[in-house]
């Protein structure tokens, strides 16, 4: 027998298959990792996970079992335990259990490998707080994920997962749920338990319906349901009160659910079957700014659209709408209309192409034609007539609404029949009231949302601010240049109208108002504003002073960090300078910041 036939079985290239797996990793990089806490392994081709990977915490670097003598920035025996493992966009197939030789990881990323399966063995990093799985070809998750207890990011995206343990509800400290991509039919009721939570996304499933408890996720302020088979929203929906951006695009709604969240500003519920916009659904979007609702069966767009005072952008493109309200033009915040595909008559083609501001102009002009109009058919979406009372929009929709009627004084029959019923928003706008009502108060329990635009009123009575659940005042176009001090009493307040009035200083008494979000001034005579009492206003988030006598912007105005939107166009000042300002809110803040004295 040969000597060497011992041999047959042995694979002789072993130990320089293990020397080629080490290799892959650099040893300056452990050695770097043993010091930072944190190893980047990415794109890096690595079929399977190297064993110094493993046991970096666990065994004694090269250098000390050379007997290397260190300096004192290389005390090996000082290093710090594994926090972060990045192994994205290579070829893993498997994880293995030495993955608990790691318990200090609070981060590891393992998304865009080919792993079917995730180790029990992970249910040991009780340190974890960002998992990232997404793009693998996992089918399931394992019951020992939701046993980490304070992990806070779970990206699962571009999976393979047809349903998730009822477990998943245990990981109560998770803010942020990636599920989207997958073939989830279902989601488990415990979903509702992450009440820590505040982004979700589910798009791009085959969801048919959402569980109820979706509604004890409170402090939700992203979710994305788009791309499933939903036919209906739970009503559960309306306890969501953080909720701030809702993607509902491509699914099967055929009418807009009732979302009155405080804090909703974004809402798309384009590529649906929706048909019919009615009041109550509209009333409750108090905060929208981005409206799309594109790709559906919508014929009327309603009068009561021009509720949505903090509109900015609204998308109707490709409905079957074919009268435009001119009201639309009132919208004060209104910067994009979009139109495209709609069989809309009376509205020159080529108007259509002239952008949103050609557009609102038009429809301003035609405000005043319209009541000549009436008896043509032409404003037949306008309000009911002054012989009528809308009695359903009263006792159900808690709206009264007296406007357009070019009248001197509300008539008492209609206050009468509003009487005890709750109501929550009065539209008084368009008449020639030269005072506040003063029956309004007998609504001072309920009454929220007022508007009093387009009359004559040159005093605002102080009896306004004994309705004390205000949130929505639209004093627009009237000839006002002052406000009652007892406006300070109005805690609730987020938001108020005062464009085309004859205010030349901004209102003493707004800068007691904490709770003020909307500020509208625009197209009055205000001639300075004041960063250093701005400021304190912490909520406020549009301030709007355009076409105003200001002849000078103070840069501390750049420190009113919280803005969103700041109209300043139409003022005498020489800087900013007309090419910044056109730039929009926040070129616009960076610039006065620039100019702070140092």
């Amino acid at each position: 027998m040969s000597r060497f036939s011992k041999l047959d079985n042995v694979d002789t290239l072993a130990g320089f298959r293990a020397k080629e797996t080490e290799l892959t990793i650099p040893n300056g990089l452990l050695k770097a990792a043993r010091k930072s806490g944190q190893l980047n392994l990415s794109g890096r081709g690595l079929t399977e996970v190297p064993q110094n990977v493993y046991r970096l915490n666990t065994d004694a670097p090269e250098e000390a079992q050379q007997n290397v003598s260190f300096g004192a920035s290389d005390c090996w025996w000082e290093q710090t335990d594994l926090t972060k493992l990045l192994l994205s966009s290579n070829q893993l197939t498997h994880l293995s259990d030495d993955i608990r030789l790691l318990p200090g990881l609070t981060t590891l990323d393992l998304h865009d490998n080919q792993l079917s399966s995730l180790p029990n063995a992970l249910g040991e990093l009780q340190e974890l707080q960002q998992l990232r799985l997404s793009h693998n070809r996992l089918s399931s998750l394992p019951v020992e994920v939701c046993t980490l207890k304070i992990l806070r990011s779970l990206m699962l995206q571009q999976n393979l997962l047809e349903n998730l343990p009822e477990e998943l509800g245990q990981l109560e400290n998770l803010t942020e749920l990636d599920l989207s991509n997958n073939y989830l039919q279902s989601l488990p009721c415990s979903l509702g338990c992450l009440t820590s939570l505040q982004k979700v996304s589910l798009c791009h499933n085959k969801l048919n319906y959402l569980p109820d408890s979706l509604s004890q996720l409170t402090n939700v302020k992203f979710l994305d349901c788009s791309n499933n088979q939903l036919t209906d929203i739970p009503a559960s929906f309306l306890e969501m009160c953080s909720l701030e951006q809702l993607y509902l695009r491509h699914n099967k709604l055929c009418q807009l659910p009732l979302l009155p969240a405080p804090s909703l500003k974004e809402l798309y519920v384009g590529n649906n079957q929706i048909e019919l916009l009615e009041t109550e659904q509209l009333a409750c979007l108090r905060a929208i700014s981005v409206f799309e609702l594109r790709d559906n069966k919508i014929k009327i767009l309603p009068e009561q659209i021009t509720l949505l005072h903090t509109l900015t952008r609204l998308d109707i493109t490709n409905n079957d709408i074919s009268i435009l309200p001119a009201s639309l033009s009132l919208l004060p915040n209104l910067k994009v209309l979009l139109l495209e595909g709609n069989p809309l008559r009376g509205i020159r083609r080529d108007l259509l192409t002239k952008g949103t501001n050609e557009l609102l102009k038009y429809l301003r002009g035609r405000i005043k034609e319209e009541p000549e109009k009436a008896d043509e058919g032409q404003t037949a979406m306008t309000l009911p007539s002054q012989a009528k009372v809308n009695v359903h929009n009263i006792k159900t929709l808690k709206i009264l609404e007296y406007s357009d009627k070019q009248a001197d004084s509300i008539p008492d029959e209609l206050l009468d029949v509003s009487a005890d019923q709750g109501i929550i928003t009065i539209n008084f706008s368009k008449n020639q009231l030269t005072s506040i009502p003063p029956r309004l108060l007998q609504l001072h329990s309920s009454l929220s949302e007022i508007n009093l635009g387009f009359n004559r009123l040159n005093h605002c009575s102080p009896d306004i601010c004994k309705l004390p659940q205000l949130t929505h005042i639209d004093l627009r176009n009237n000839q006002l240049s002052d406000l009652p001090s007892e406006m300070k009493n109005l805690t609730k307040l987020s938001s108020i109208i005062l464009n085309y009035n004859r205010f030349k200083a901004f209102p003493e008494v707004l800068f007691q108002i904490p709770s003020l979000e909307t500020v509208l001034l625009g197209n009055n005579q205000v001639c300075e504003v004041d960063p250093s009492r701005l400021i304190k206003l912490v909520r406020l988030s549009t301030l709007d002073l355009s076409n105003n006598d200001l002849l000078k912007i103070p840069p501390e105005l750049g420190l009113c960090n919280n803005l969103r939107s700041l109209s300043l166009e139409g003022n005498p000042f020489r800087t900013p300078r007309a090419a910044i300002v056109a730039k929009g809110t926040d070129a616009v803040l960076e610039y006065l910041r620039s100019r702070i004295p140092t």
